[in-house]
């Protein structure tokens, strides 16, 4: 992880906060940003599995404060069998250079092991220290007993008040359908909610020392992009800094998604093509080698040797959906190799 100063990134929209929403299908990540910004921005879906796997984003001013919104539908899906990278590489795209603050979203209810397993995926695309700029909200805040703050709530559970310690202490809740503005008791209502967590990424940004969260990648994104944004000033036209921001990043999402697709797909497929090699050879192995062993060697080779194969595939196409094509191509051409070499003689020397 990386540390950079805001204003050097924020020239375009000065004081602005770039937001990251996490959390899985169903938790209300869409309802809650239409929420904080007043307006049905973003479409919801009511169903257990998402509908739509776009990474959607939106800028608005709320309490005096200019917010980038992005909720990122990828992250933590309901479909663990989606391999669609397209939303994931957006997201990225999106928060460029990186995030003020994350918002960790989960409902007021069981902390089961999914909701568990929400800090491993973070973890897995951003780091440790993303955790330094995340605050955990709850929605469905009807769910909460009478007289009960969120921080009643989490002090009763082991697991969840730990996370929110990790997350220094920051927790907010809010109701996408029931709480409106003209409840007796102002803390259940989302003005509250939404003015106290303003505040709370304030204060974040300030203990951060007014530093977003940022990787290596992040970074690289952004490098692209401000190469692009100077290539898309040059042409004809005129075009505001926030139009040539949008189509600069389009143009990196273009130039990315191939080259992320075929490496995912020749990864997979690396894989799976090392575990058939494997069964093929094994009659020719000495004794005494254990079938699993061997499958699980020849399996991490061969997703290595895809994932190469696989990337050099996306950068000859012009589209993800090609990228695949073309690592399909050179997986089953590489197939092929393994049955030649062990029908040669050469096969003695090989094991």
């Amino acid at each position: 992880c990386r540390f950079n100063d805001s204003s050097k990134t924020n020239r375009i929209t000065p004081n602005i906060r770039r937001i990251v929403l996490l959390g899985k299908t169903g938790d209300g990540k869409s309802s809650l940003i239409n929420t904080i910004l007043g307006e049905e921005v973003f479409k919801v879906n009511h169903s257990a599995n998402s509908e739509t796997k776009t990474c959607q984003s939106a800028t608005r001013e709320v309490n005096g404060s200019k917010v980038h919104m992005t909720d990122s539908p990828g992250f933590f899906d309901t479909d663990p069998y989606d391999e669609n990278v397209e939303p994931v590489l957006k997201c990225m795209i999106e928060c460029a250079p990186g995030p003020h603050a994350f918002l960790i979203v989960l409902k007021v209810g069981k902390y089961t092991k999914q909701e568990k397993a929400i800090i491993s995926v973070i973890l897995k695309y951003f780091s440790d220290e993303a955790l330094k700029f995340a605050t955990v909200v709850f929605t469905h805040g009807d769910q909460l007993e009478e007289k009960k703050t969120i921080g009643d709530f989490v002090s009763e559970n082991p697991d969840l008040r730990k996370l929110v310690e990790k997350c220094g202490g920051r927790c907010h809740v809010f109701d996408n359908k029931y709480w409106n503005n003209q409840q007796q008791d102002e803390y259940r209502t989302n003005r509250f909610q939404i003015r106290e967590l303003l505040k709370t990424i304030d204060k974040t940004v300030e203990e951060n020392k007014g530093r977003y969260y940022t990787n290596e990648m992040l970074q690289s994104v952004e490098e692209d992009i401000q190469q692009e944004e100077e290539t898309i000033r040059l042409l004809p036209g005129n075009r505001s800094p926030e139009e040539i921001r949008e189509q600069a990043k389009h143009n990196v999402l273009k130039k990315y998604l191939p080259r992320v697709a075929g490496t995912v797909t020749g990864i997979l497929l690396g894989a799976l093509l090392g575990s058939l090699g494997a069964i093929i050879a094994m009659p020719g192995i000495a004794g005494g080698v254990n079938l699993a062993v061997c499958i699980g060697i020849t399996a991490a080779i061969g997703g290595a040797v895809g994932g190469c194969e696989g990337y050099e595939a996306g950068a000859q196409a012009d589209t993800a959906k090609e990228a695949v094509k073309l690592t399909w191509k050179k997986a089953k051409a590489f197939l092929n190799e393994i049955k030649d070499l062990l029908k040669s003689k050469k096969r003695k020397h090989i094991y």
